[in-house]
């Protein structure tokens, strides 16, 4: 389709498409309250700022398939996080430096009040002999008002020409900006080794147009996966944290199965760069989340959200739907004890409507409450075994139909929690289970259960562990019931999630 187009329309062009067929999308159609792309793809969150009183938020994003195509940024607007208005595309790949892809990237707003995008612009450079395209990866920026941007004549601005000896000019991508208390800015980079190791790279700049190479933040050593996507470096609670996507990491070489995002903890060394790590955890340990990015709000929060999908299970397509990913919900992070702890921003707390609680409710076998069901729904679960003998295991089931049931079960003597979507409706052969341990607090465990439409993401300990996963279970499917091996006391409450707030 987009073959015979000028490189000069292709923004054009794809503004026209989103605003013709994203329109038909009822919104019934879509997550409640996790933004996806108002058509077509959508993978990493992009450009994740606030900007003229204005939460913006980018997306990688391909308007016209529901599979990944040359990459566009997608561009929403929030005022809480959780309500979401869709602005034109903000890019396109019609430049000779980006034309293969405009690839992930931050935002940052300047001096003068315009907002800067700073990006991954990917450019074909041959073939190889097996006729695969040879692909280059350098820095672009592209400034604007907002809503439309013009890309830098000096593009790419931080070329792959800087990269020291050894490095893969074909996986050196995603910067995350941010400015120095001095007013200077900085930005890492993810990058790889010629033999495949992953690594981050610091990058300095006066202006955010001039850029240059300071020196490796930290590299990975071969012990998580290849190449490392998406970095993030920020301070909180007084230790500097590093989020970073590793690629083709192998099962045993972590705390869970899938696709992975890990955290870092640590310090800065004396030279204010080399990362000093002393913690290192999975951030999520669903099935689906990725290429996590933050922002700081105006009240101080530092704000995390992802991409609600991973690279395996990408064909797991909900049936019908003219658009593929979405976000997680945005979550706050914390470090206490050298862990990071995430929490559902405060945000969802307005959108709580009617409450159905109950509490001591002993569940020995299959159980169903009534005013305990929906799709939509903030559920807060405390629950303990009965008696010191009643050891056994607890399980949620939810979405829960005729024929489909999404299940959480907790096993009270070991703190081992499973979410597991194998009769969801799911109908290809993919990893559908995934699990973590968890800890009591006074004897009980806590659990925060967050369902949207197609979602269903879990917090336990406070915010120590998470899970996201998608679900492609039919709408119809609104139960929820409990189970138990062994007995268990349970309290509850439930909050259906009034989105029209």
């Amino acid at each position: 389709m987009m073959g015979g187009l000028d490189q000069t329309s292709k923004l054009e062009a794809a503004r026209a498409y989103e605003a013709r067929v994203g329109s038909c999308i009822g919104g019934e159609g879509r997550p409640a309250y996790h933004l996806s792309p108002y058509v077509g793809w959508m993978n990493d969150p992009n450009g994740f700022s606030c900007y003229k009183g204005q939460y913006h938020l980018f997306y990688q994003y391909h308007p016209y398939s529901t599979v990944w195509g040359p990459m566009h940024w997608g561009h929403a607007v929030s005022e809480d996080l959780l309500h979401w208005a869709f602005l034109p595309c903000a890019l396109a790949p019609d430049a000779s430096f980006d034309e293969a892809g405009c690839f992930s990237g931050s935002a940052i707003e300047l001096d003068d009040g315009r907002q800067l995008l700073l990006y991954t612009g990917v450019r074909h450079e041959g073939v190889t002999q097996e006729g695969l395209p040879v692909s280059r990866q350098a820095q672009c920026v592209a400034i604007g008002d907002g809503v439309d941007y013009e890309k830098a004549a000096g593009n790419p601005l931080i070329h792959d020409s800087v990269l020291p000896a050894g490095w893969m000019r074909q996986n050196f991508r995603d910067p995350k900006i941010w400015r120095e208390e001095d007013g200077s800015y900085r930005c890492v980079v993810g990058a790889a080794a010629e033999d495949g190791d992953g690594c981050v790279l610091l990058f300095s700049s006066e202006d955010a147009l001039s850029w240059k190479y300071v020196g490796e933040v930290t590299r990975n050593g071969h012990r998580f996966g290849m190449m490392w996507e998406c970095p993030d470096l920020f301070e909180l609670d007084g230790k500097e944290v590093l989020l970073v996507s590793p690629l083709k990491m192998l099962t045993a070489e972590y705390e869970r199965l899938g696709g992975c995002a890990l955290y870092c903890i640590g310090t800065l060394g004396e030279d204010g760069h080399t990362f000093v790590e002393e913690t290192l955890h999975a951030i999520d340990y669903g099935i689906d989340f990725y290429a996590p990015q933050t922002t700081l709000t105006p009240d101080g929060r530092r704000v995390m959200i992802a991409w609600m999908q991973n690279w395996d299970t990408t064909r797991l397509l909900l049936p019908d739907r003219r658009w593929f990913g979405q976000m997680t919900v945005p979550r706050e992070l914390r470090v206490r004890d050298g862990r990071l702890f995430q929490w559902p921003v405060r945000e969802i707390e307005d959108l709580r409507g009617t409450q159905v609680a109950y509490q001591d409710v002993t569940v020995d076998d299959r159980t169903e409450l009534e005013g305990i069901e929906g799709r939509c729904a903030d559920i807060v679960v405390r629950v303990r075994p009965a008696t010191e003998a009643s050891l056994g295991s607890f399980t949620v089931n939810v979405a829960e139909g005729q024929d489909c049931r999404t299940t959480l079960t907790l096993d009270l003597e070991t703190g081992r929690l499973c979410l597991d979507r194998r009769y969801s409706g799911a109908r290809r052969m993919v990893v559908h289970t995934c699990a973590c341990d968890v800890t009591p607090t006074e004897g009980y465990f806590d659990l925060r259960i967050l369902l949207d439409r197609f979602s269903i993401e879990v917090f336990a300990g406070g915010g120590e562990q998470a899970m996201s996963m998608v679900i492609p279970t039919e709408l119809a499917a609104t139960g929820i019931s409990f189970d138990a091996k062994g007995k268990v006391v349970m309290d509850i409450e439930k909050y259906a999630l009034d989105t029209d707030r």
